[in-house]
This record gives structure tokens, sequence and C-alpha cells, in this order.
């Protein structure tokens, strides 16, 4: 019998867990998480950014990085902001609709690192 209830327990653990993943949040809360992730996006993007700049500027050493290589790590930077910003928009739609959302918005990433990658100088 304590086998079974265990098997219960677990299984109702489990259905909790998985019908909880993708429960939408409410449009407030949405809202919220889209302006944490823009504002932790543009933080990051401005870090890339800023790095690039300091590649430029330091003539002490050897630069480490080219300029085509510090413009590919900035276009990843925004690529991922990008990507956190739309998985967070996501939150507020059904379980469905969030998962079409959730995958349109990972290819989005994909092809924005495929041409960050494209546009990348060989060698680099």
């Amino acid at each position: 019998m304590t086998n079974i209830n265990s098997y219960v327990a677990a299984l109702a653990a489990t259905l909790l867990l998985l019908t909880g993943c993708n429960r939408a949040e409410s449009p407030r809360e949405a809202t919220k998480d889209v302006a944490e992730a823009q504002q932790e996006g543009a933080e990051e993007v401005a870090e890339a950014r800023a790095d690039a700049a300091k590649d430029r500027m330091d003539t002490d050493h050897p630069i480490n990085e080219s300029p085509a290589e510090n413009e590919y790590e900035i276009m990843i930077a925004q690529a991922e902001a990008d990507h956190k910003v739309a998985i967070e928009g996501c939150e507020v739609l059904s379980a469905e609709a969030q998962k079409a959302c959730k995958d349109a918005a990972d290819a989005q990433l994909e092809a924005s690192k495929a041409e960050a990658e494209r546009q990348r100088p060989p060698g680099s």
C-alpha cells in the first residue's frame, strides 16, 4: 500500500509541475517580466558595446579582438536580449499559443545568430 501511495503522490506532483509550466501569466506580471528582460538586455548590449569601445581605445595593449569580432559579439548580445524579451512576452498566452510563441522566438534567435555568424569574418 505504501508503494501505491508513494507512486500516486509522485504522479500527482509530476502532473502539478507539468501543468504549471505553461500556465499563462497575468498581463500585469508578464508586462513586468518583459520590462525586466528589456532592461537586462539593454545592459548586456551596452556592456558588449563598452567592451568593444575599450578594445578600440586600449592603445597600451594589442587589441584582443578585431572590430568585426566586437560587432559579432554585439549582434549575439542583441539577439539573446531580444529572445529573452520575446520569451517573456509569450508568458501571457495560453499553453498551446505559448509553445508556438516560444518556438517562434527560438527560431528567431537561431536565425539572428546564424546571420551574425554569416557576417563574422573568416578566421575570427
